[in-house]
């Protein structure tokens, strides 16, 4: 390419630059003069590198309480990136198969990484430093991650997300309202001696049930296993989409909560009684998925499989702890 060639390329570019500006109203010389007196972009200025490595503020001298803090604000980071992915489908009143296909990858991918990644948490820290340096974290809990009861309220009906023990009690004219009363996670945040509300339960709905209540309306029609049943369930080729929405649902409701029940089996479990976990959470019951048995796309699973559903990784997982003690 010659000079008079790269000369045009510019004069075209220009051309453009001012059409735009004046559909806007607005003086392209200005936005000119800004580019040209604007410094050099800096990668540490643009991901504000600085602010980012000072939002780690431990509460007590222990070096181990770093590793926690980042790896919970690393999991944070990849569930905002869920859910960004999640927002550009239900904004598509009939999403297109590749497009909801590729979305649905990303996010497998997101969550494929920090189900691998807990080993972080599960085997890199000292036990003896985690049960010292949790105490001043009460009331708080990784049971309070909002952005982790958004993307399950993305992800299905809300009949989906009542617990167990308690759906048959609704009916396909029960309000959203009606429907969160019984959501599950509630059981895992109840006092373990009295059954009552711990204050970790208190706080996280009295700062999020609205917003819980909100995005579950909001996605009524639009949620992931509303949009495979309203517009794909019945077509054929759909085989890819429904083995990505299949993978999502084990990384989200088996591999991810599977993956904390083996580190507070591993930190919290101590004969003849287990210790309780930060905010009284009910750990024992709460985090493996056969007692729960929240599925975001039951009509992509068979009955057998939803009866056995996590129990063989729960097993597993049992197993592998007994030989490691």
């Amino acid at each position: 390419m010659n000079k008079s060639e790269i000369d045009q390329n510019i004069i075209d570019r220009i051309q453009q630059l001012e059409e735009k500006y004046k559909v806007m109203g607005q003086d392209m010389s200005s936005y000119l003069d800004g580019l040209l007196y604007a410094d050099y972009l800096k990668y540490w200025d643009y991901i504000n590198l600085d602010s980012l490595l000072g939002l780690q503020q431990p509460k007590t001298n222990f070096p181990d309480e770093m590793i926690f803090i980042v790896y919970h604000q690393i999991t944070e980071l990849y569930f905002k990136l869920t859910r960004w992915e999640m927002d550009q489908i239900h904004k598509l009143a009939h999403p297109d198969i590749s497009f909801f296909t590729e979305r649905l990858k990303r996010i497998n991918n997101y969550f494929e990484h920090l189900c691998h990644s807990f080993t972080i948490m599960t085997d890199g820290m000292e036990r003896a430093q985690f049960l010292k340096f949790r105490m001043s974290l009460l009331p708080s809990s990784g049971f309070q991650s909002a952005q982790y009861r958004l993307i399950e309220i993305g992800a299905t009906d809300m009949i989906n997300l009542v617990h167990l023990t308690r759906r048959e009690e609704f009916d396909p004219y029960s309000t959203v309202e009606e429907l969160y009363e019984g959501i599950y996670w509630q059981e895992g945040a109840t006092e373990l001696a009295s059954g009552e509300k711990t204050l970790t339960l208190k706080q996280f709905e009295e700062k999020y049930s609205e917003e819980f209540i909100r995005l579950a309306s909001a996605t009524k029609s639009t949620n992931f296993n509303r949009a495979f049943l309203t517009h794909y369930a019945d077509l054929e080729g759909t085989d890819e989409l429904r083995e990505t929405l299949r993978r999502f649902d084990v990384l989200a409701n088996v591999e991810w909560p599977l993956a904390h029940y083996r580190s507070a089996v591993r930190y919290l479990q101590k004969d003849p009684e287990d210790i309780k976990a930060t905010g009284g959470t009910n750990w024992q019951k709460y985090l493996p998925p056969r007692f729960q048995k929240v599925i975001f796309f039951p009509e992509l699973w068979t009955e057998e499989e939803q009866t056995e559903w996590g129990k063989g990784w729960v097993l597993k997982q049992l197993s592998g702890n007994k030989k490691g003690q």
